[in-house]
């Protein structure tokens, strides 16, 4: 059974998001993207989570991070977020993910929990996994493009 999907009003509640870590693996884990979200890179670890999948999404260029026996997902720890910068991802967010504890490895040093943002929709996983490699060479740079025209478009206005 799916759980409801997340809201962005209720999804950051159970986060220190003064000492809480985000395990990213997907656009998330380009130093491009997150400097066009955030205007700079936070701290990152290398890091796998166990009994997890990275799957490609119908329609979507970004992936979607789904519960899978004997698979690993590679991805990110980015620590040091604090509550500007975890609003910020949050809002980034589709309302199809639930944000999530998750054990990664290597367990990372930090006082909080770490989370992750994981798929709800299973009828939009594709087969096939979702590859870095692939978004990185064919789809990374118009991506970051829009992502960053958007900042541009929001400092702006203030």
């Amino acid at each position: 059974m799916t759980a409801p999907h997340s809201t962005p009003a209720d999804r950051l509640a159970p986060v220190d998001t003064a000492a809480d870590a985000l395990f990213v693996y997907g656009t998330l884990r380009f130093r491009r993207i997150l400097t066009a979200l955030l205007g700079h890179v936070p701290p990152g670890t290398p890091a796998t989570a166990d009994g997890w999948r990275t799957v490609a999404l119908r329609g979507r260029p970004y992936p979607g991070l789904v519960a899978a026996p004997g698979a690993t997902a590679h991805g990110l720890v980015l620590t040091g977020l604090g509550p500007r910068t975890w609003q910020i991802l949050d809002a980034f967010e589709d309302n199809a993910y639930v944000l999530r504890p998750l054990t990664v490895e290597p367990a990372p040093a930090h006082r909080g929990r770490t989370w992750a943002y994981l798929w709800d929709d299973p009828a939009q996983v594709c087969p096939a996994d979702w590859e870095a490699d692939v978004f990185a060479g064919e789809l990374l740079d118009a991506y970051a493009t829009r992502l960053e025209t958007a900042a541009h478009i929001r400092r702006g206005r203030r």
